[in-house]
């Protein structure tokens, strides 16, 4: 299912899949492949935020996997605006579930690790690290070891990281899932401000449906594996949002569209 694009498409970091297929061989001889993906396609826009909602193991991290360029599909095609990923690509970020630091660094190396890898000069390593820890609000962090860190600092430095070399498109596979209530609000709130600043497009993965409409533009619902997108639910609310969002009438209407269209035994919070 793809969306018409629409003149905000043509900003940059439109993300365009288009019949993504992906199947995985078994460990063991005999057994049937698993089909992940099955001609899933979607029209993300520069600037948007989307969400992908859906049951367990229904191949959304896998689809967030093909998009970052680190699997190859059997069938069809990811393309940012209008160049085909076939590789990692230094123009899409990519934040998994767990942060994944490595803890012999400190917050400051761990997110200026990308600029390392790209040849940065010291100097300018310093510069864009006083950006991204003020953008995160990690700057009283900075020395310290992931050890060291609450599970939500370690996240920011995981954010911050996967946007030191400033992508047009920043994926998101669940990176609020590990904290509580209240912290996984406040950093809602702060990846929106985050993107209203830098105009990332953001694909995000969650199972949380308030949470995807607090912070989405659209979500898509996928169906069981092997995932398409089964319906599109456009979340009308005006930005800047607030919290107080999830008390607006709109977020119950939004919840029954994407609820309407789960597996009945596949509900999701």
């Amino acid at each position: 299912m793809t969306t018409t694009p629409t003149p905000a498409s043509r900003r940059p970091g439109r993300l365009v899949a288009d019949d993504i297929h992906v199947t995985f061989q078994p460990p063991t001889s005999g057994a049937p492949p698993t089909v992940a993906l099955d001609g899933l396609s979607l029209d993300v826009a520069g600037g948007e935020i989307v969400a992908l909602i859906g049951p367990n193991g229904c191949g959304k991290s896998t689809f967030l996997r093909v998009a970052a360029g680190l699997l190859a599909p059997e069938r069809g095609e990811i393309r940012l605006d209008g160049r085909p990923i076939t590789e990692p690509d230094e123009r899409i970020g990519l934040v998994f579930q767990e942060p994944r630091l490595l803890p012999w660094r400190t917050a400051a190396r761990n997110i200026t690790l990308p600029l390392e890898l790209a040849g940065w000069t010291a100097e300018r390593r310093a510069e864009r690290l006083d950006e991204l820890l003020n953008a995160v609000g990690l700057g009283a962090a900075a020395a310290l070891r992931p050890v060291q860190m609450s599970g939500g600092m370690r996240q920011r430095a995981a954010i911050a990281r996967a946007l030191a070399l400033s992508p047009d498109v920043l994926l998101l596979d669940e990176p609020f899932s590990s904290l509580d209530a209240l912290t996984r609000e406040r950093f809602n709130l702060d990846l929106l401000r985050l993107q209203e600043a830098m105009g990332t497009t953001i694909v995000i993965v969650t199972h949380s449906i308030p949470e995807a409409i607090l912070v989405a533009d659209r979500v898509m619902v996928l169906t069981p594996r092997p995932s398409r997108v089964a319906a599109e639910v456009g979340i009308d609310a005006p930005r800047p949002r607030s919290i107080e969002l999830l008390d607006e009438a709109i977020v119950s209407r939004a919840a029954a569209q994407i609820r309407a269209h789960l597996e009945p035994s596949e509900q999701v919070a």
